[in-house]
């Protein structure tokens, strides 16, 4: 008998700290990875926040020399990488520390990978396409959404092309993660929300993917439940520590997850509104998540059901098609309750962004070929992304 043979990998940071006070650890490990001059990469809003103070007084106090890059952007881009990379070379730096959310982290991800590697960020755009290691790396998270702190996934927008390039390398793994719950406190309502929907994406995908395993599976599924559990306390009051923390557990289980399950639609449709529209990704993905499960629910109907229990709904007495759309329900009142907008031309007006559906054809070609979408549990024709893309409207 003939036996088809299939390897799961899993990846994951060295070590990861989660905790309140887990920051204070962040010189002694750029030190134990190598590193003696790091450069910290992260935007101005988390200057002008004080949050960046709040490590380089950590690094000053441990008498450790340091470089701050601040002017990544959100979706950031291929020119912020390289001129991050300039930064760095120009400043004789030997290490990363990259501190925010899924922007700071994607952009820190990419100066590694051209430090180490040479060339262009272009060129590792697709799977595993670098050959060297990146520099000694500790990602310092300040949202409880993306998991970029702990991921193989980096994305960039290509300024040219006007597409976001997915790029998946098990080399950008951080060496070191840490999740702070103090270093959240001050993340406004509508940040906390579309980050919460973000890592609540991340887990039904993940959960829902060809590729699923057991292991990715358990974190998928506790991701959901904590998420369901803590997005609207953490919305409705930033310095509930408990929310903040139970928010740290639930973005990095569906990154555990997504990290090794890859994801689906939701991401390969979301990539391109961030692309073309510059619109937020954690925002995209609430939008479109309730939709795109919608056209998967007769893929994985058992797994919608209990993503149902999961976010709290009584499926009991049920059919499981009847019990698999009350996942969707509970999507959308979660959605609803944290305050994202109904549909994307809505979103497109709170940005100063006109969403057309001139602009749809050009989206779906450019989703068929994200690598998000090859694990996608049902198989979408153009027809099908394009009508997704008009019913999130």
């Amino acid at each position: 008998m003939a036996v088809q043979e299939q390897v799961y990998g899993f990846f994951i940071p060295s070590v990861t700290l989660i905790g309140i006070g887990a920051r204070k650890e962040i010189p002694a490990k750029i030190k134990s990875l190598g590193g003696s001059k790091p450069l910290v990469v992260t935007d101005k809003g988390i200057t002008g926040a004080g949050i960046t103070k709040q490590i380089t007084d950590l690094l000053d106090e441990a008498g450790m020399k340091y470089v701050v890059y601040d002017d990544t952007i959100p979706n950031p881009t291929d020119e912020n990488v390289h001129e991050g990379v300039k930064v760095y070379r120009d400043n004789s730096c030997d290490s990363l520390i990259t501190l925010g959310g899924g922007s700071s982290h994607d952009c820190g991800k990419g100066i590694g990978l051209v430090i180490a590697n040479g060339g262009t960020i272009h060129d590792y755009e697709g799977v595993d396409m670098s050959k060297k290691p990146m520099p000694p790396y500790v990602a310092v998270n300040t949202t409880a959404g993306t998991a970029s702190e702990m991921t193989r996934f980096c994305i960039i927008t290509d300024t040219k092309r006007k597409v976001k390039m997915a790029i998946v390398d098990w080399r950008v793994t951080p060496g070191i993660a840490l999740d702070d719950p103090l270093l959240m406190v001050g993340m406004p309502p509508a940040l906390t929300a579309a980050t919460g929907m973000d890592a609540l994406t991340h887990a039904v995908e993940a959960y829902v993917s060809t590729i699923a395993t057991p292991m990715t599976d358990s974190a998928a599924e506790k991701a959901i439940e904590l998420v369901a559990k803590h997005l609207r306390p953490a919305v409705a009051n930033g310095s509930d520590i408990d929310a903040r923390e139970g928010m740290c557990f639930a973005q990095y289980l569906a990154g555990m997850a997504f990290n090794n399950a890859s994801l689906g639609h939701v991401h390969a449709m979301a990539h391109q509104l961030g692309g073309f529209y510059d619109l937020p990704h954690g925002e995209c993905n609430a939008i479109l998540l309730p939709h795109v499960s919608k056209f998967n629910l007769i893929a994985k109907l058992d797994r919608f059901v209990k993503i149902a229990e999961l976010m709290g709904e009584n499926v009991e007495g049920l059919s499981t098609r009847d019990a698999a759309e009350l996942a969707l329900t509970a999507i959308k009142k979660l959605s609803k309750d944290v305050g994202i907008p109904s549909g994307l031309v809505e979103l497109g007006k709170r940005y100063g962004k006109d969403v057309q559906e001139k602009d749809i054809e050009v989206m779906t070609g450019n989703a068929q070929k994200d690598a998000c979408g090859f694990t996608n549990p049902r198989l979408p024709t153009d027809m099908d992304v394009a009508a997704i893309y008009k019913a999130a409207m």
